[in-house]
């Protein structure tokens, strides 16, 4: 049996040989055991596939998530400048924004003079401004490197005529690369979009201050994810993930997720099923209290799952009451359990979330957020290993 069949058997609650193993790495862990430098894995879509290609190979993972849209191959052509900064390196680009990349995390982009990018107001924002969805410091969640490419400032992102080619370009490359892997693709949630557009602290106050023009905003977004979904998904991805980060219970409670983010995910999820396409959802944190409310959103899965400390979510509880609705992936403490644990402590955790979580299938062994940069490679290897031995159908 392949990757791609155990996988997908699993996500099926179909018994595959074992239980399949799918981590999705920290890009700060890719920047630090590759090869290639991060500038060039953040914004060279070859770079990054053959990179994730080669990770999956290396530790033997049953799948891949594309977590970065595609890139123009032109990118090199808006480089104005680039230098090493501090322990990493720094871009800056011809429309005088600057990147930074540290060696071990993500690239962030300022203005030129160090400022943060500028994001809407939600006091004055304009839900049916199509300039209001290119704000600086958002764009960046569809394009990361905002005003760089050839997407016109005014372009209806509703639309999926409106997305360039290469928008898929990284997800094409992986499924021809990988045709026995299941390879994952990812899009936000509107409720991610929306804490993106206005900032974090601002978009929590908005709900609270201006409901009715956060649903505004929400239900431009919803089309604008759906318009990304119809483009991704006939380039046969074996699924595709959204990621909602910021749902949890750290940042909004029952009632909110309830208003805010299950309507809108419920009409992605609809959207991804009408191509056939598995679909589930990413959420950190304290989720143990809302999980009949991701169900409520039409998702076949959850993924990440944290467990106390981390979050709230017991995998034996949470296998008995949504086991036969949602496949998991995940629940294995990235911080805890992959990072600090001895290796003796990792090896137990491993095992015990293959107990818990294999029978009847529709489990995925994972870490339950992304794999942290220093965690260490053979760790992930002998993850696979111990699947191999003690997850056996």
């Amino acid at each position: 049996m392949n990757s791609r069949e155990r996988v997908r058997l699993a996500m099926r609650h179909e018994p595959p040989d074992r239980v399949p193993v799918m981590c999705q790495l920290a890009l700060g862990h890719y920047f630090l055991h590759s090869r290639r430098q991060p500038v060039d894995l953040w914004f060279d879509s070859d770079a990054l596939i053959d990179t994730f290609v080669e990770f999956q190979q290396r530790y033997g993972f049953d799948g891949i998530l594309i977590n970065l849209p595609g890139r123009p191959q032109s990118w090199r052509d808006w480089v104005r400048e680039r230098r090493a900064s501090g322990r990493g390196e720094r871009v800056t680009w011809q429309t005088d924004l600057v990147t930074e990349f540290p060696p071990d995390d993500n690239g962030h982009t300022f203005l030129g003079d160090g400022a943060p990018l500028p994001r809407a107001d939600y006091t004055r924002v304009d839900p049916a401004d199509p300039l209001t969805y290119r704000t600086a410091g958002y764009v960046w969640n569809t394009w990361h490197a905002p005003d760089l490419f050839d997407v016109p400032a005014d372009a209806d992102l509703t639309d999926p005529r409106a997305y360039p080619a290469w928008f898929t370009r990284g997800l094409r490359r992986a499924r021809a690369r990988c045709p026995e892997v299941s390879v994952h693709a990812e899009v936000f949630s509107p409720f991610t979009h929306l804490m993106e557009l206005f900032g974090y602290e601002d978009a929590l106050v908005a709900m609270l201050d201006a409901p009715a023009t956060c649903h505004e905003l929400l239900a431009v977004l919803t089309r604008m994810v759906a318009a990304q979904v119809r483009c991704l998904a006939p380039c046969a991805p074996d699924a595709l993930l959204i990621s909602s980060a910021f749902a949890g219970g750290g940042f909004i409670g029952r009632d909110m997720y309830q208003e805010f983010v299950c309507p809108y995910e419920r009409h992605v999820a609809a959207t991804v099923h009408e191509f056939g396409v598995t679909v589930y959802t990413h959420t950190c944190g304290a989720i143990g209290d809302r999980l009949d409310l991701m169900a409520a959103t039409g998702v076949d899965g959850i993924d990440t799952l944290d467990p106390p400390p981390l979050g709230t979510v017991d995998l034996a509880r949470a296998k008995d009451e949504f086991g036969d609705r949602f496949f998991f992936k995940g629940n294995l403490d990235a911080v805890n359990e992959m990072l600090r644990a001895d290796d003796e402590a990792f090896r137990q955790a491993v095992l015990d979330r293959l107990r818990i979580g294999m029978p009847g299938s529709g489990y995925i062994l994972s870490s339950a957020c992304s794999v942290a940069p220093h965690v260490k490679p053979e760790r992930l290897r002998t993850m696979v290993g111990l699947a191999a031995e003690n997850g056996r159908y």
